[in-house]
């Protein structure tokens, strides 16, 4: 299980290696994504509070990269922080994020971006519910459900 320190670990020493690297043009991008996808993963955007569909859908399955598919959380780890956006509490594996110190907007936070193509996820804070004490706080626009059966 991940830890905030290991988290301030990787955006110090380096992230763990992804299974694949995925790599296309913002062109490529742009062909594969909606305007408001690419704004959010490939520009680091985010989408309004509470209006992403999986804001507050809970099905069960694994919730896959926009860009590339690569799974990145599973439902089982999704719960309810109020903030306006998805979130987990930890990643499907360890290596399937890749984190950033981020100082934009005055403040200083840790981005998590996919870590096979490097698309923006949103971002990590200690504020979540134990074990972990992690919020993955996610853009539902960079994220897509592959339901169970």
């Amino acid at each position: 299980m991940l830890t905030w320190k290991n988290i301030i670990d990787f955006t110090v020493n380096g992230n763990p290696s992804p299974e694949k690297r995925i790599e296309k043009t913002d062109e490529e991008w742009k062909a594969l994504l909606s305007p408001e996808q690419f704004m959010i993963t490939r520009l680091k955007g985010t989408e309004r509070p509470f209006s992403g569909e999986h804001c507050t859908s809970y099905s069960l399955g694994k919730y896959n990269c926009a860009c590339c598919d690569t799974p990145l959380f599973d439902s089982s780890i999704k719960f309810d922080s109020s903030s306006g956006w998805p979130s987990f509490t930890q990643p499907i594996k360890k290596n399937a994020i890749k984190y950033h110190k981020d100082t934009s907007h005055g403040m200083i936070r840790v981005e998590i971006l996919c870590n096979t193509c490097d698309a923006h996820l949103g971002h990590v804070f200690p504020d979540g519910p134990e074990p972990s004490g992690l919020r993955y706080c996610v853009n539902s626009l960079s994220i897509g459900l592959e339901n169970e059966d």
